[in-house]
């Protein structure tokens, strides 16, 4: 027997919201206090599942990107910048990453504010928080109309792994919220239940923690086409999974359709965990009942 709807419906639910939306208030109020250079201008906007409503319940960490917008990197050669204008700045990442640090500098004992790998970990006394300080990226379209004709994304500087990294929060969103619509609200709960059922998986069924991070799990699931969302939760977890099982995995991107979902490169998944998590996730659905029953069993 199947998962049930009843167990599916649990599962689409979305996690608690206004602890998020405290978290990013508080933080961006503490940056909005600081006097940065004259003529800076950034933005702060949540990204992630808080922001693509796609958390479930017991997701902590909110990620918060944090953007320098007075200047841009972009993907332009030397020639294309001249041809449009555009001149080298004398602010950049790393003058803006220190000031971004100086106005968290108050409140560095009572958040717990710790540098990571790629964001700074600040512990609010709401939810933590992942914090991406990042200058506006560019992403250009072929061939060149104007300097206005790009996508947006942004960049950052990951000193751990000695790299600049682009990512495309925005776009992201954007597509999102399209796919939610066309697939008639039902493609966001669909992401949850795959979510909670790899949460469930990792808890009982011994798949391993990092095998389906919840960004290539929604970006998976954005692949799927529209009408397969269709009917009940019931219905559309068993289409959607089904069609991931008999798909070819090689075209898919992500979210953001800026990059493909599947390669070598530190922000992409790999085929062989995906297949991985999609057979365990038919088994789960095939056995759900004897699954049950045995849990049941050995709890009593």
């Amino acid at each position: 027997m199947p998962i049930p709807e009843r167990q599916l419906k649990t599962w689409s639910h979305q996690g608690a919201v206004k602890t998020a939306k405290q978290t990013y208030a508080l933080i961006k109020s503490a940056l909005h206090r600081y006097a940065f250079p004259p003529g800076i201008r950034y933005e702060v906007y949540l990204q992630g599942s808080y922001k693509n409503n796609t958390n479930i319940l017991g997701d902590s960490d909110v990620d918060l990107v944090v953007q320098l917008n007075s200047i841009f990197y972009s993907n332009l050669t030397e020639d294309q910048k001249q041809q449009f204008g555009f001149v080298t700045a004398g602010y950049g990442y790393q003058e803006f990453r220190s000031a971004v640090l100086l106005a968290l500098t108050p409140y560095a004992q009572s958040w717990q504010i710790q540098q990571g790998g790629k964001s700074i970990k600040i512990r609010t006394p709401y939810l933590p928080a992942d914090v991406v300080v990042c200058v506006q990226y560019r992403k250009y379209k072929k061939p060149l109309i104007s300097d206005k004709h790009f996508v947006e994304g942004m960049i950052f500087y990951a000193p751990s792994e000695d790299r600049w990294v682009i990512n495309y929060p925005k776009p992201h969103y954007h597509n999102g919220v399209k796919k939610n619509w066309a697939t008639r609200l039902l493609y966001k709960p669909t992401v949850r239940m795959f979510k909670n059922a790899r949460r469930y998986m990792i808890a009982n069924r011994g798949v391993p923690y990092d095998l389906a991070p919840s960004y290539f799990l929604e970006c998976l699931v954005y692949n799927v086409p529209n009408s397969r969302f269709s009917g009940g939760f019931y219905n559309t977890f068993e289409s959607v999974l089904d069609w991931l099982l008999s798909a070819s995995l090689d075209n898919f991107v992500c979210q953001n359709e800026q990059v493909l979902l599947f390669g070598d490169t530190p922000e992409q998944w790999s085929k062989e965990k995906a297949k991985h998590f999609l057979n365990a996730l038919a088994d789960l659905w095939n056995n759900w009942r004897y699954i049950e029953l045995w849990q049941r069993f050995w709890n009593n």
